[in-house]
């Protein structure tokens, strides 16, 4: 299916319940993108990491790329995705997709490596489950889509027309 991506300065929210955080983020950038009077349907996601209440989003830096991947580190972690589909008759459809991610201990051997990578950078968690970041992880229990990018399945729930307009 053909798409273009639009980068917004929606303001996003850090801080409170990640499944009503990540709905709020996704609607927000949705809106943003959405062009007046355009017939075409819009797609907004944020993805973001939980543990114990905390939300953790795209490290800044190096220190704190380190600090995100030592707090996940032998526990279990949350990644939660919203998805906002604005339809061109302005109906708005929303999901949440959660995913559980059990991470191996992470000792500073593994850890000096895994911030060496770089990988971190730009990502929800500070990791990249589908390259080197596969090394701190023991287990998924969900949809490992979801932990990859797009959630596929939550998006196909609530938009099934994009398999029938195939």
């Amino acid at each position: 299916m053909p798409f273009t991506v639009r980068a917004t300065d929606a303001p996003e929210r850090s801080e409170g319940d990640p499944a009503q955080v990540a709905r709020e983020n996704a609607l927000r950038k949705a809106r943003a993108a959405r062009i007046p009077g355009a017939e075409e349907i819009v797609l907004g996601c944020d993805t973001l990491v939980a543990l114990g209440g905390a939300i953790y989003g795209k490290p800044a830096d190096e220190d704190a790329a380190r600090t995100t991947l030592q707090a996940l580190g032998d526990a279990t972690h949350e990644v939660v995705t919203g998805l906002a589909l604005l339809a061109p008759d302005g109906e708005e459809r929303v999901a949440i997709a959660r995913t559980a991610v059990i991470f191996r201990a992470i000792d500073d051997a593994l850890l000096d490596w895994y911030i060496a990578t770089d990988e971190w950078r730009g990502r929800a968690g500070g990791y990249a489950i589908q390259g080197a970041g596969a090394a701190l992880v023991r287990a998924v229990e969900g949809d490992y889509e979801n932990v990859v990018g797009l959630p596929v399945a939550t998006l196909l729930d609530i938009c099934p027309e994009l398999l029938r307009d195939r």
